[in-house]
């Protein structure tokens, strides 16, 4: 089977969909949608995109419309009515809120759930010594999380004043981009950074950013990941990849860092 197109998308993508309120029929195309809001920008991916992007939106605009006459269950049906009790959501707010936990909510976890699994795969001892130690998945997904880096750069930052860094200027008002995956290898922090080692101690990893724009879906992304990498290795005990690893095709985004898919069999 595929584990990108069979496992490791279903899951979060379904979890994301019942706790933002998306009807079950409706939820294939979010991804559809958000793969092609994350192409690497080229104006030509841009004119490939914006009929979906369109279409994303006009669904969305729907649905707001649909929740303030018939409120139901559902995190997005909250945020409709927080606009009507007077917090001052406007649509365009509620629209970027809902892209971004659509987008955000699944892509990372598919690709912390896929690309994880591949490090297990490549890495016997440590895959063996998981599937007999199910309790300390914890640590386990800390250390795929720091390894894999779903997330390989931060969102766009600028400088509101200069400041100098390891001996270098940023300008005030300088665009920066935060590799975070750099950071997560980073000899100074980590001890042999190159290494999957699932039981390391002060794993500071920051593949959920940190301070106040830490990841809001932290703790819903570790907890999906424990249970689908636990799941599998328990489930699947052959498991092991189908094609050689240099077959394998990585997404072309310039933030994320995923699997196109990943045959295996077991």
């Amino acid at each position: 089977m595929d584990l990108v197109r069979e496992f490791a998308l279903p899951l979060p993508l379904t979890v994301i969909a019942e706790l933002l309120g998306i009807p079950a029929e409706d939820r294939k195309r979010f991804h559809h949608w958000s793969k092609t809001a994350l192409r690497p920008p080229s104006v030509w991916n841009i004119l490939r995109a914006m009929p979906s992007m369109w279409a994303f939106m006009r669904y969305f605009r729907q649905m707001f419309r649909q929740l303030r006459v018939t409120p139901r269950d559902g995190l997005l049906s909250a945020l409709v009515q927080v606009e009507e009790g007077g917090d001052h959501l406007s649509e365009d707010e509620l629209l970027a809120m809902a892209v971004l936990l659509v987008i955000a909510g699944h892509e990372t976890t598919v690709n912390l759930i896929a690309s994880g699994t591949l490090s297990l795969l490549e890495h016997q001892d440590q895959m063996e010594w998981l599937r007999a130690n199910p309790p300390l998945i914890g640590p386990a997904i800390e250390e795929l999380l720091r390894f894999c880096n779903p997330l390989e750069m931060a969102t766009t930052r600028f400088a509101r004043e200069n400041v100098a860094i390891a001996g270098v200027t940023i300008p005030r008002g300088a665009m920066v981009m935060a590799v975070l995956a750099s950071a997560n290898r980073d000899t100074k922090q980590f001890d042999q950074p190159d290494r999957l080692n699932l039981i390391r101690e002060n794993n500071r990893h920051l593949s959920f950013g940190l301070g106040a724009h830490f990841c809001l879906g932290a703790p819903l992304a570790r907890l999906e990941g424990q249970i689908a990498v636990n799941t599998l290795l328990r489930r699947m005990p052959k498991l092991r990849l189908a094609v050689p690893v240099k077959s394998l095709r990585w997404r072309t985004t310039p933030v994320l860092r995923g699997l196109e898919g990943l045959p295996v069999e077991f």
